[in-house]
């Protein structure tokens, strides 16, 4: 490969950054671990890598590829921190997925396969935006919810409180207590069944004697946050 000019390493810095920032834009939109700044970084960072090894041996007979290689191996350790289990479900693959192929858009932008950067690009945005719809559809999965509320201080408070969750299928996975004065902020992680809305979880929770100050932070409904 000829020796890159300024012009041709600023072009494919600029694609690998516009590039990641559309991958990073969705991962923000969607709250994620890895978001905006991450992943375009990994984008960013995939590229000048491969660009340090292909000028650093340009003049030598060394295999250029053995530094871009390593940028595979250090993107897992980055990768598996977006990674968590919760009981049993594992959170995070799809952005750790994300970011593992982010890194080859970079690559891909540093050697100058911009054709194959921007159709790639493209085909993990359909995949982050079009499937997921899909997949819900497809396979009726619990949901994740998040319920934070204000109660009185009282003996059996709770139990209405998880009565009232039971009504429209909601399982409480963990509940939290803070004193707040003479009331108690109780705040639930939740399974929510695909058929169960935010408008269900709000209607049986007004329904319980003294609760108010309701928020409900639902990711199957764009993670919107409902207050009452």
């Amino acid at each position: 490969m000829p020796e890159l000019s300024a012009l041709d390493v600023l072009v494919r810095l600029l694609a690998a950054l516009v590039l990641g920032g559309l991958i990073g834009l969705e991962r923000e939109r969607q709250e994620r671990a890895a978001g905006l700044r991450t992943v375009t970084m990994v984008s960013l960072g995939s590229c000048l890598f491969t660009l340090l090894s292909l000028g650093a041996f340009h003049a030598t007979n060394t295999d250029p590829s053995r530094v871009a290689a390593q940028i595979v191996t250090g993107i897992g350790f980055l990768g598996a921190g977006t990674i968590f289990l919760r009981k049993d479900l594992v959170r995070g693959l799809t952005t750790a997925a994300t970011i593992w192929a982010t890194a080859a858009i970079g690559m891909a932008t540093a050697t100058g396969e911009f054709f194959a950067a921007a159709f790639t690009t493209l085909l993990i945005l359909a995949v982050l935006m079009v499937l997921k719809p899909i997949e819900r559809r497809l396979f009726k999965r619990p949901e994740e919810a998040r319920v934070s509320l204000l109660m009185p201080r009282r003996d059996g408070g709770i139990e209405g409180v998880r009565t009232a969750l039971a009504g429209v299928g909601a399982v409480p996975q963990s509940i939290e207590f803070q004193e707040v004065g003479a009331e108690d902020r109780v705040e639930f992680e939740l399974d929510v069944p695909p058929t169960c809305t935010t408008a269900d979880l709000l209607r049986q929770l007004r329904a319980v004697e003294g609760v108010h100050q309701i928020t409900v932070f639902r990711e199957a409904e764009d993670r919107s946050r409902i207050g009452t």
